[in-house]
């Protein structure tokens, strides 16, 4: 089924979408544009927290998805099986499941939609591209994708609840002292 489905893609590769969708799967590179959307956000006081939320997020997702996950189940890319088809970017060296562009695309996008719904609306579209630009381009499955995105959402949600947690017993704290909260 997961190749089913990597095939019928392949039959709506054109020219415009050939150049779209190695340019979109760029932006997950190495999480590098959700890393500096991260820290940009940190750096503004009033998005501050959002902006730790994704960092924070991020850096369980690089150790759960990229470091064990991936590593524990260690399948083999649909690149690396059928090599029949023309790959646009280069084939990957690390093992398949899960997605780690799609798994850190959406640690970000979930992470800025659980405080700003406009912007994360906005980041969760790309987080969408981004993961279906993984199976335009041939190089994971369906189910790779879809445990990024799952994945990814648990990791955001688990974040978000550690993080208001952290900060209402810090108020709590505060008040009991008298400090500003």
């Amino acid at each position: 089924m997961d190749f089913e489905l990597l095939y019928r893609l392949q039959e709506i590769r054109s020219p415009f979408l050939d150049q779209l969708m190695p340019a979109i799967t760029f932006l997950g590179n190495g999480g590098w544009f959700w890393i500096a959307s991260g820290l940009l956000l940190a750096v503004v006081p009033s998005t501050r927290k959002i902006g730790f939320c994704v960092l924070l997020s991020l850096l369980a997702g690089l150790i759960l998805g990229n470091g064990i996950v991936k590593n524990l189940v260690a399948r083999e890319r649909p690149c690396w099986l059928d090599e029949s088809v023309s790959l646009l970017i280069e084939a990957p060296k690390d093992y398949s499941f899960p997605s780690g562009h799609t798994l850190a695309s959406f640690e970000a996008a979930i992470s800025i939609l659980l405080y700003r719904k406009r912007l994360g609306i906005a980041a969760l579209i790309l987080a969408c591209l981004i993961g279906f630009s993984r199976l335009y381009l041939f190089v994971h499955f369906p189910t790779d994708v879809l445990a990024g995105a799952v994945m990814g959402t648990a990791i955001a949600f688990a974040v978000h609840w550690a993080v208001e947690r952290f900060q209402s017993r810090r108020n709590e704290k505060k008040q009991e002292t008298g400090e500003r909260v």
